[in-house]
């Protein structure tokens, strides 16, 4: 049964999966959201601000010219009123409509911000479409444009921007006031425009001589500091809240609470990266989306935290090494991470144009920051952010106190605490292999049911893919089929997905992943590397895998078993990348794809127990699709084998990498 959230239904189970003091901290929330319907009061009053969290001398000369170049006809795109968010092209940003969503057509309606039904797309629109402009991050490009041009068409338009918003959004009313993330990632925005405004005679105007700009910066922090997010919402939501508040108290720091919104964002943000990071650098909501957006937010806010002068605990740094250094550990040879979980293409700060590659730009971050490692691996191409960022940022400790934290000697390929074990091969073969726990907190918002599932690439090409996110609001089927067993390449048994889904960010029962073999041992010798595990999702049936990856042969073997239990149905998909066409004959895939010109093939041989059916873009139920990014998706192959098994055998695949 398809349960919408906000219904009756959907607020008993989430309210199921909260502890008593998650309960409490919201019952507190809602008497403080009564309280606040009345007018808001006014910001307190400001005499002689001055903005002094300014960038360094030389660090936007710093800046290389073909990233500049990007980021200048990115500006210029958006000067001329184009952008692009989400698959969705807009040609009305020279002057937008705050509250309109360009998709559907819809407004968002006016009134009291925790009286609109932001997750109601036929009362709403598509709130990401509405909420993303409001993030500003389009600002801080034309903000970098201005910085590295001194162009002040860009200043302006900045502004026009930013006073029209100012005057559309007064606080607490309206769509864009209702979800804490997105207050604290435009704070940080508003921060970073002022920093790269700096030299523009406007600039002190436009935000400390503005009255309207000091109302909304401290109705803004006075928000994040009545409602954050809590217990089981803690993901990289309430990482954002703290991140957005500590920027603002430390650069905008001129109000009489800045101190202790100041103080309370820091333990925060130090609590809460701890919270949502394995000791193994991974982040634990198993999204490599909300990977990047944490450790961007982790980076921005010690940015400001250093610049102003105020002590960052040791812990916050060690995380944000940690999780370089995991980055770096689990990307193939074209820099791009595994395709896990949720990911809605968010960013923690923007200065660069689109094309600007965002892992190998943290990973560019890193090396300026805490250093390379001599197993990490090369990152090419340049950007506008990483020079900036690390202008501000104190470079991390040397000497004694760096050689106190242990970093990997070699390039780490299995993350025990995650579940994640990485599989390589000569000619860029790379295999991810998924035994770990199904998702973060209670609700494991961010998880898909993709227990056991195998990603595997050919430099950099997506082979058997993991088809990605799509959605996440307003349409029901397709966030079903991209969190589902079946939108995995692993095995579903009686057309039921192994953990169950109570609403489109929450998992009422998670199935327990054991890896049980990661052997990696044999991948610098060029002999064979393997790992296996199980999981409980088809209780009392066990689901076990063995996955095999020989060098010498280029061959990788999957085995699946379906341990106890009665006869059942299974359906066992292989997704395919969009490059990859499939030529399917009985239990025999011959796969073909270009790579820098050339052309590459692989043969999969399939499980001869079950009956093989290739799908491509089908939708009625949706299947066979690949989606690069939030809110687009295009055809791809999917192969499904359907059967049955009684667990007195298992089903093998095998995929040979072609010469």
């Amino acid at each position: 049964m398809t349960v919408s959230a906000g219904s009756p239904a959907w607020y008993l189970r989430r309210l199921s999966r909260m502890g008593p003091r998650e309960v409490g901290g919201r019952v507190g929330d809602t008497v403080r959201r009564r309280r606040w319907r009345s007018a808001p009061p006014d910001a307190p009053r400001v005499t002689g601000a001055r903005f002094t969290a300014v960038l360094p001398a030389g660090a936007v000369a710093a800046a290389e010219p073909d990233a500049v170049k990007r980021l200048v006809a990115e500006a210029d795109r958006l000067m001329s009123g184009h952008a692009e968010f989400f698959g969705v092209e807009r040609d009305d940003m020279a002057d937008p409509d705050w509250c309109l969503d360009p998709k559907t057509g819809r407004r968002a309606p006016w009134g009291y911000a925790f009286d609109v039904p932001y997750r109601d797309e036929e009362a709403v629109g598509d709130i990401k479409q509405i909420w993303e402009p409001s993030r500003h991050q389009y600002l801080t490009v034309l903000a970098a444009a201005y910085a590295v041009t001194g162009d002040e068409r860009y200043a302006e338009r900045v502004a026009a921007h930013l006073r029209s918003w100012w005057a559309a959004n007064t606080p607490l009313r309206g769509v864009h006031w209702t979800s804490g993330i997105e207050l604290g990632i435009r704070l940080l925005s508003w921060v970073w425009i002022r920093r790269l405004l700096d030299g523009w005679p406007g600039a002190a105007g436009l935000f400390e001589g503005n009255p309207a700009a000091l109302n909304q910066i401290w109705h803004h922090q006075r928000w994040l500091a009545a409602f954050p997010s809590r217990g089981s919402s803690a993901n990289n939501h309430v990482v954002a809240e703290a991140a957005g508040q500590l920027a603002a108290a430390c650069a905008f720091g001129w109000f009489p609470s800045s101190p202790r919104w100041r103080a309370d964002a820091l333990r925060s943000l130090e609590r809460h990266l701890r919270a949502n990071t394995f000791g193994s650098g991974l982040n634990r909501e198993l999204a490599t989306e909300y990977h990047g957006l944490v450790l961007e937010l982790g980076l921005a806010a010690v940015a400001e935290a250093d610049v102003a002068g105020v002590a960052v605990p040791a812990t916050v740094r060690l995380v944000l090494l940690r999780m370089t250094d995991a980055l770096a550990a689990v990307v193939d040879d074209r820099l791009r991470p595994p395709r896990q979980g949720d990911a809605d293409d968010g960013h923690g700060l923007v200065v660069d144009g689109p094309d600007t590659d965002r892992w190998a730009s943290l990973l560019a971050t890193g090396d300026a920051v805490f250093g390379r490692l001599g197993w990490w691996p090369a990152v090419t191409g340049a950007d506008v952010r990483t020079p900036l960022l690390a202008a501000l940022v104190r470079p991390y400790a040397k000497g004694a106190a760096a050689s106190a934290v242990s970093r990997p000697a070699s390039r780490p390929a299995h993350f025990a605490d995650a579940g994640m074990t990485v599989l390589r091969g000569p000619g860029g073969i790379w295999c991810r292999c998924d035994g770990g726990p199904h998702g973060f907190l209670s609700i494991a918002a961010h998880a898909h049911a993709d227990a056991l599932s195998v990603e595997v690439r050919h430099d950099g090409v997506d082979v058997l893919a993991d088809p990605g996110t799509f959605c996440y609001h307003g349409q029901p089927e397709w966030r079903r089929y991209f969190r589902s067993t079946l939108g995995h390449n692993t095995l579903e048994l009686d057309g039921a997905d192994q953990s169950v889904s109570g609403g489109p960010f929450l998992w009422t029962r998670q199935a327990r992943s054991r890896v049980l073999v990661a052997d990696t041992s044999g991948a610098s010798g060029g002999g064979t590397v393997r790992w296996a595990a199980e999981h409980d999702g088809y209780r009392p049936c066990v689901h076990r895998r063995r996955v095999e990856l020989t060098s010498a042969s280029r061959e990788l073997t999957v085995v699946d078993e379906v341990l106890g239990g009665p006869r059942r149905s299974v359906r066992l998909a292989f997704h395919l990348g969009p490059a990859v066409t499939a030529e399917l004959a009985g239990n025999r895939a011959v796969l073909t794809w270009t790579r820098d010109g050339e052309e590459r093939s692989a043969v999969l041989d399939l499980p001869g127990q079950l009956s093989w059916t290739a799908h491509r873009g089908e939708s009625v139920p949706p299947l066979g699709w690949y989606s690069a990014g939030f809110g687009r998706k295009e055809p791809a192959t999917t192969l499904v084998g359907a059967g049955f098994t009684d667990g007195t055998e298992g089903f093998t695949t095998v995929l040979r990498f072609q010469d």
